[in-house]
């Protein structure tokens, strides 16, 4: 195994520990405890990707408009999975209601804040700016895609919640492919970032 691609095993492992850390383990502020994690991931990512940097943030004004509309499609998406889910699962509005009980943890406006400049940028830089694009490379589009998504629903499995894990699904391949369409990071981040702060603070699913 070539260390690039050892890099990437051991940070997902590390991605699994820290998202333990913030799901599982009860003492801790929720949000304080995402905030580090997905901090550390960051640096992780941008560390590693260091030399493809300029690559991953080179703007362009489309980006701008791949984001905004990526996001409001991903939030039609979710809006109409709501309601299958609640059609073929008796626990959807138990589990979703829980996924917005968070919110009591801290203000709703630093919430905001911290997922629009924060969460969607630093999940962005490390899934698919990091692990996808080094997966890409050794295994192929097809297979490095569908194995990042894979990863990035299993590490919300410790929530124990399948409607978060089925979410992050849908979330890590619509985000993979964009990426893998885009091949830049400034509209994922955009349309992560945007999505976050709509389905959660602005126009939540409760």
């Amino acid at each position: 195994m070539n260390t690039s691609l050892r890099s990437v095993y051991l940070s997902i492992a590390a991605a699994f520990v820290l998202w333990f850390f913030v799901f599982a383990y009860p003492a801790g502020n929720y949000w304080i405890k995402l905030i580090f994690s997905a901090s550390l991931l960051a640096v992780v990512g941008l560390i590693s990707s260091r030399r493809e940097m300029k690559a991953l943030f080179a703007f362009k004004m489309r980006h701008l408009w791949v984001g905004i509309g990526s996001a409001l499609l991903l939030y039609g998406i979710f809006w109409i999975g709501k309601g299958v889910a609640n059609l073929l699962f008796s626990f959807a509005t138990g589990q979703i209601a829980s996924i917005y009980a968070t919110k009591t943890q801290l203000d709703t406006l630093l919430i905001g804040l911290f997922l629009m400049f924060l969460m969607g940028p630093a999940e962005e830089i490390f899934w698919h700016g990091f692990v996808q694009r080094r997966l890409v490379e050794r295994y192929g589009a097809t297979a490095g895609v569908l194995g990042t998504v894979a990863v990035y629903a299993l590490v919300h499995a410790v929530s124990l919640n399948l409607m978060l894990v089925l979410a992050a699904g849908v979330c890590g391949l619509f985000w993979g492919l964009l990426y893998q369409r885009e091949q830049n990071l400034i509209p994922l981040i955009i349309s992560h970032s945007l999505w976050d702060v709509l389905i959660f603070v602005l126009f939540p699913m409760t």
